[in-house]
């Protein structure tokens, strides 16, 4: 019996599928990726090179295997430009006076880092180095949710830190996730990010999702949120991009 080959419809799908296998399976090899999707080893390496440079896999002789949670400095280093874009198009989302939620991820701690003042914000986050950079910030009054400190993110999670998050009223919830599938909607490589993630989202008036476009597309263990709950999706793509065509009419694009 001939097995069929998938047919994807642009190689960001293709691009998807190959991060789908790699969590699902632990690894991959390149001949057996390329037998079955019909496309050259070539295409495979750079796809599986691509994975790598976004921090979603590692590369290994003939394939790649599932990276884990990652140290904090070194998931900053990637994919910087794209991280520069979306903090860009997010600041002006920001509101100069109110409350909002913050997670620890890279791209929003480069967010917290660029704000140069505010005239009343409160800023509530479960990350160490957004929290730090938000202390620095005239008109910004820092909070860190406390929790027990992931030490390969730098990300405080646990009981504690899911009692702060929710106990806020925000006016914004800025998030990022590791992955984002059209139906899946965000999800989280850790079940505890994801956990404190959605405590934010409890209590918030608007959710903002910020996530690259090597994330679109694909799936990661914890389930973060379903697409209709968030308000705006931020990328480093143009909104016209039609890469952005699956979750066009669902949620706002930027």
């Amino acid at each position: 019996m001939t097995r069929t080959r998938p047919t994807f419809r642009s190689p960001e799908e293709r691009l998807g599928r190959v991060r789908e296998l790699i969590n699902d399976l632990g690894s991959v090899r390149i001949d057996e990726l390329a037998n079955d999707f019909g496309v050259s080893e070539m295409t495979i390496r750079r796809d599986l090179d691509q994975l790598e440079s976004l921090g979603l896999a590692h590369r290994v002789r003939g394939g790649a295997i599932a990276q884990g949670p990652e140290a904090w400095e070194r998931r900053h280093q990637h994919n910087a430009r794209a991280k520069g874009v979306i903090a860009e198009k997010l600041r002006p989302t920001l509101p100069s006076v109110g409350t909002i939620g913050v997670d620890a991820s890279t791209t929003m701690f480069r967010l917290a880092s660029s704000l140069e003042a505010a005239r009343d914000l409160v800023v509530v986050t479960n990350g160490w180095d957004t929290f730090h950079a938000m202390t620095k910030t005239p008109g910004v009054t820092a909070t860190l949710t406390g929790g027990t400190e992931e030490p390969r993110t730098g990300s405080l999670v646990g009981p504690m830190a899911v009692r702060t998050a929710e106990s806020f009223a925000y006016d914004l919830f800025l998030t990022s996730s590791a992955a984002l599938d059209p139906e899946f909607g965000p999800s989280e490589a850790a079940v505890a990010e994801s956990e404190v993630k959605r405590a934010f989202a409890r209590t918030a008036d608007r959710i903002v999702l910020a996530v690259d476009h090597g994330k679109l597309g694909s799936r990661s263990q914890a389930k973060l949120l379903d697409l209709e709950q968030v308000d705006l999706l931020v990328t480093d793509l143009d909104p016209s991009d039609e890469r952005l065509d699956p979750y066009r009419g669902r949620v706002d694009l930027m």
